[in-house]
């Protein structure tokens, strides 16, 4: 951990925050310890020892849903294992990193506090912010001028560069969107992205009269749920939140209809279902 680091973390809590930072610190040693016995060559894990970064990189994706779906189950018990989860994913990254000789836990550490400080001079530096929305403001240039330089020394300048093509596909297209926004390619009003969303979907139904292909039919659709992004983007809502929020709604009703039909589940028909839908959203 580097100087500032050090003034930061010895700084805080006062004797509480202390004696916590070393129980963290002892702890952490313990899982990196035991990170370091299950990759070593001489009896460790075989299943672990096979692993490297491709192959463990839908566990740590997995393991944030996880982390996603604790906090939105309001289970706490739950999140501290979910989260213990994804740190693990964290220290095996950085187990094989530092076996090849790229870095180590500790590089990781270190670069994140220094990124947080840096993009907190309201807090570590003498930068002045009236509000949060100032400071958001504030926050996002930062990371655009960071952006550029990473960009630059990699050969990428384009404003939509970096953004990771593995996220899920509704928060990348937010995420496209919101840098397009900010040189100007956005439209002004939310009442120009609705008719925005129904353009779209008019081409959907132009394509399906007219017999298009599968794949025809797939771009269109691609560009309706693009759009639908845009628009809650404009309303200020997170679409991968709130398409989360409707799967639990559909598997909650869905849930009710098949617990009233129980066996006859296969037989009922869909007039019946649907009634039964109708009442499932009567109920909380």
């Amino acid at each position: 951990m580097n100087k500032t680091a050090n003034n930061v973390s010895s700084g805080a809590g006062g004797t509480t925050g202390a004696l916590d930072m070393e129980k963290a610190a002892e702890n952490l040693r313990g899982l990196l310890a035991v990170m370091a016995r299950l990759r070593d060559p001489n009896g460790g894990c075989p299943w672990d020892l096979e692993q490297d970064f491709a192959s463990i990189a839908p566990y740590t994706i997995e393991e944030a849903f996880e982390v996603a779906d604790a906090i939105q189950r309001g289970d706490l018990d739950d999140l501290r294992d979910e989260l213990g989860d994804l740190l693990l994913q964290v220290v095996f990254h950085a187990r094989m990193a530092e076996e090849d000789g790229s870095f180590d836990f500790a590089d990781v550490a270190a670069a994140i506090t220094d990124k947080m400080i840096r993009r907190h001079p309201h807090v570590f530096a003498d930068a002045m912010h009236r509000d949060a929305e100032e400071q958001t403001r504030a926050w996002e240039d930062i990371k655009a001028a960071e952006r550029a330089a990473k960009g630059r020394a990699a050969g990428e300048t384009g404003v939509l560069s970096g953004v990771p093509l593995a996220l899920p596909a509704a928060t990348r297209a937010e995420k496209l969107q919101k840098r397009a926004a900010r040189v100007g390619f956005d439209w002004p009003v939310v009442d120009q992205v609705l008719l925005k969303v129904d353009e779209e979907l008019a081409e959907i139904k132009e394509e399906m009269a007219s017999g298009a292909s599968k794949e025809r039919l797939e771009e269109e659709f691609g560009d309706l749920l693009f759009a639908a992004v845009n628009l809650g983007r404009h309303l200020g809502l997170d679409a991968e939140r709130a398409l989360r929020g409707a799967n639990d709604k559909f598997t909650r009703r869905f849930g009710f209809i098949e617990k009233t039909l129980g066996a006859r589940l296969r037989d009922a028909d869909l007039a019946e279902m649907e009634a039964l839908w109708q009442q499932a959203k009567s109920l909380k």
